[in-house]
């Protein structure tokens, strides 16, 4: 049997910028734990390169900020909520440099950088590392505050709901989680009056993607398993340029390196035209282009003239202009023996943000009671069909701050957790073929990447769909007869991931955005939301 029960005012699960954002507010009043599935810098937001978008270059406005958000969206945002977190960019900025982020300045001013889809130089950064100065500030912050009790390596197995009370009250209620403690082998039970889910995305589901090895979709599947909605899944962000390297397979070349005059160009096995530039002959906006066009331009490129990348060159910007503006992705690619200041870089696309996920309200509350989302686990409306360069980590920071206060407004209307059923895991043995795992993780990933990607159709999607449902019963009969371990708890939710990812997909009769199929090539004239109900 598990451990008695700890319990604290509010639950937050996710140690990122949306879980550290939401917990940093409500400790102002309440106990607030935060469980981290590993380490606490181990997922995305460290990851992340480009910025944060923020309207405050002069002659720029929040109307084209929302404008550039809709379009790079392909109509399918919610505005109003476009229009909230646009409208909140600039104070969540100002808070950041109140906790030490360091942004980058020049002449006195913050130094703004451009990204593809944006109309204006909006992109406060820290050189090419955002997201590991804001990680590093937030934690700072939440480790010096005593009502935040930070507990690394807890794997979250599910949510612990009224079907777990001693007595079911038939509620619905969201009352905490069952974590897997890495350190103890032990499953534990965290209990509260409000679960906070920010978890992140569901990346590892395809074989090559930029997001952390964590990014397994756990809270999308656990708040499926629970009774929520699930909006959206088919739009998953394929990043345009990833290193190809056989040996570093999620490396990202941050958007920034065209924003500030990086070129596409095909490479010499392109034979007649090796060096020439494609992308100003498809899109006028050229390697400025929102991210689903440059990905299939990429991926087009690829397919027709059968290549393994294209090439990425800013070199002709000089190297003090490189050092200085890419001091990171610099290094790191010297150790690979590429010197991007004299030759260009091999990418290829890659997954790299889960634009669809916990259906939210603006206030961050999911469809249960007591349980809100925030971050890249959420569909809230901002992203649409394709998410906008550098509007995830604000949505973290704008979304975790509205959990917040929503829960402080309500506070009073929040009961006290009732006595919750421990984990029983009398029933079941420890497992000598992890290597079944291995082998359904690594045939989930594969088959997602060919049959999912970039480039859909139905016959592909059905493939895929097929697969899944052999593989669903083979793991919840492992599931079912063997003690649960982090890399069980994972393959779990990667399998309820890519099952939500092709449901949705099959459902969307249409392209749009990052959802492009041949059997249904072009785009219907009202967009509307793929709203899966459990």
């Amino acid at each position: 049997m598990a451990h008695d029960p700890h319990s604290s005012d509010i639950l937050v699960i996710g140690s990122g910028a949306a879980g550290l954002t939401a917990a940093l507010n409500l400790a102002q009043r309440f106990k607030v734990t935060v469980l981290a599935k590993g380490g606490f810098a181990e997922g995305s937001t460290a990851w992340a390169q480009g910025g944060i978008a923020a309207v405050l270059e002069p002659g720029d406005t929040f109307e084209s900020h929302i404008e550039d958000t809709m379009i790079a969206g392909a109509g399918l945002n919610d505005r109003a909520t476009v229009e909230r977190v646009v409208e909140n960019a600039p104070a969540a900025i100002a808070r950041l440099a109140e906790i030490g982020v360091p942004f980058n300045t020049e002449g006195g001013a913050l130094h703004l950088t451009r990204e593809g889809g944006h109309s204006h130089r909006r992109i406060v950064h820290v050189d090419d590392a955002t997201g590991l100065a804001v990680q590093t500030a937030l934690l700072k912050a939440a480790q010096a505050n005593p009502n935040i009790t930070l507990v690394p390596d807890m794997v979250v197995i599910d949510l612990a709901t009224s079907r777990h009370e001693e007595r079911y009250s038939g509620a619905g209620n969201v009352w905490g989680v069952y974590a897997f403690n890495r350190r103890t082998n032990r499953v534990e039970l965290f209990t509260a009056r409000a679960t906070v889910l920010a978890t992140g995305g569901a990346g590892r589901t395809y074989l090559f993607s930029t997001a952390p090895r964590g990014a397994t979709g756990d809270g999308i599947a656990m708040a499926w398993r629970a009774g929520c909605r699930i909006s959206n899944m088919e739009m998953m962000q394929f990043h345009p340029t990833c290193l190809y390297n056989l040996e570093v397979k999620n490396f990202l070349i941050t958007e920034a390196v065209r924003g500030e005059g990086g070129r596409l160009l095909l490479p010499p096995d392109a034979g007649d035209e090796a060096g020439r530039r494609f992308m100003p002959d498809l899109d006028p906006r050229a390697e400025l282009a929102p991210r689903d066009i440059v990905a299939r331009a990429i991926d087009h490129e690829i397919k027709r003239l059968g290549l393994d990348y294209v090439h990425l060159d800013i070199s002709h910007m000089g190297a003090a202009f490189v050092k200085h503006h890419f001091p990171t992705i610099h290094a790191r690619l010297l150790d690979l023996d590429i010197d991007m200041t004299r030759e260009p870089i091999p990418v290829v696309p890659a997954q790299h943000y889960t634009c669809g996920g916990v259906v939210i309200d603006r206030d961050g509350r999911t469809d249960l009671p007591n349980l809100y989302a925030a971050g890249e686990v959420s569909q809230s409306g901002l992203h649409g069909a394709n998410r906008l360069a550098s509007n995830s980590l604000l949505e973290c920071f704008v979304f975790g701050e509205a959990v917040a206060r929503h829960i402080t407004a309500h506070w009073g209307e929040l009961a006290p957790p009732p006595a919750i059923r421990p984990w029983d895991e009398s029933r079941v043995a420890d497992s000598d073929e992890e290597v079944v795992i291995k082998q359904n993780w690594t045939e989930i990933r594969r088959f997602m990447w060919n049959y999912v990607g970039i480039v859909r159709t139905t016959k592909r999607l059905e493939r895929a769909a097929h697969r899944i449902k052999m593989l669903r019963d083979e793991v919840a009969d492992y599931y079912g007869h063997f003690r649960v371990t982090p890399d069980l708890i994972e393959l779990r939710n990667l399998l309820e991931s890519a099952d939500l990812i092709v449901r949705s997909a099959l459902h969307r009769k249409e392209s749009r955005g990052l959802h492009y199929t041949l059997d249904y090539p072009e785009t219907l004239p009202v967009a509307v939301d793929t709203v899966l109900v459990p």
